[in-house]
């Protein structure tokens, strides 16, 4: 089967065509992708995140959760097509908030959050890192903090958000754009060389089969359950209520604090606060 995304992003459905090995992987959404010949371009940026006790003296590590999120940052690639560079991955940011735990220095952890979603394992790895932290853990969702974004925020102790920022989106989608009719009339035939009957199944250059689809679905159900039960388990709702409002939705400010997918309406300047009243101190926040 070739590499399919399973996106929790309430965006456009893509697919992502990789020639390979292997079966297929759950993964969640990107955001605005160049598709050429159905193909998706990935692109890709380097991060630094080099931490040293030397560079700072605060008593806060603030960490940035901005644009798509993902597990790693592959090595950049003149082929790739440069579109969305706004990409965080969930490696760094466990990292940091590693080092923050290690360093007596630092009292809590804020996270700041700006994203449409990602991959579902870099949202639920996040989500862990933070639910496990030794010191307290702040959120606060700026203007969009969706799907794998805000799976990555249920395991912080606290979240703010603003009353317009828009919250939740816990849903699945692994919708894509099939090239069979334009491949049609441009006169191109799709050429089946795999072994494994369902080895190219998602490919965007030939009809998916009714059988495939139900593939796809039978893991899209599983990964939505698994983002719903996280949801209830970080969030400390009962499961039955995130059940009713998981239909890929996303609410605003308001709405989120009454459902309790946050706790607060506020920004950093609130979140600040918080943490200084939690520690007793004023809080010297350090972004990484």
């Amino acid at each position: 089967m070739n590499n399919q995304l399973i996106k929790i992003w309430n965006g456009k459905g893509i697919v992502l065509k990789k020639i390979g090995f292997g079966l297929s992987f759950i993964v969640l959404a990107i955001v605005s992708y160049a598709i050429y010949d159905g193909v998706i371009k990935a692109p890709f940026i380097a991060t630094s995140n080099e931490y040293s006790d030397e560079d700072y003296d605060c008593s806060i590590m603030g960490i940035n959760l901005h644009g798509t999120l993902w597990t790693y940052i592959p090595p950049q690639s003149e082929d790739d097509v440069f579109i969305d560079k706004d990409i965080v991955a969930s490696e760094d940011i466990n990292y940091l908030i590693k080092q923050a735990n290690e360093d007596d220095a630092i009292e809590a952890i804020l996270i700041e959050v700006d994203s449409l979603g990602g991959l579902p394992v870099a949202g639920e790895e996040v989500a862990n890192s933070l639910k496990n932290s030794e010191k307290p853990t702040v959120a606060v969702i700026r203007q969009s903090g969706l799907s794998a974004a805000y799976w990555a925020v249920t395991g912080a102790d606290y979240i703010f958000a603003s009353k317009n920022s828009d919250v939740g989106s816990i849903g699945v989608t692994a919708s894509y754009l099939q090239n069979v009719g334009k491949n049609q009339k441009d006169g191109s035939d799709y050429v089946q060389l795999s072994s494994g009957k369902y080895k190219d199944a998602g490919d965007p250059d030939r009809p998916l089969t009714e059988e495939e689809r139900q593939i796809f679905l039978r893991d899209i159900k599983i990964v939505h359950q698994n983002f719903i039960a996280d949801v209830s388990t970080n969030r400390n709702i009962p499961l039955t209520e995130v059940e009713i409002i998981s239909d890929g939705s996303s609410v605003l400010g308001e709405r989120a604090k009454e459902l309790h997918l946050i706790d607060d309406i506020g920004g950093l300047r609130e979140a600040e606060i918080y943490l200084e009243n939690l520690t007793d101190s004023k809080s010297e926040v350090c972004w990484y």
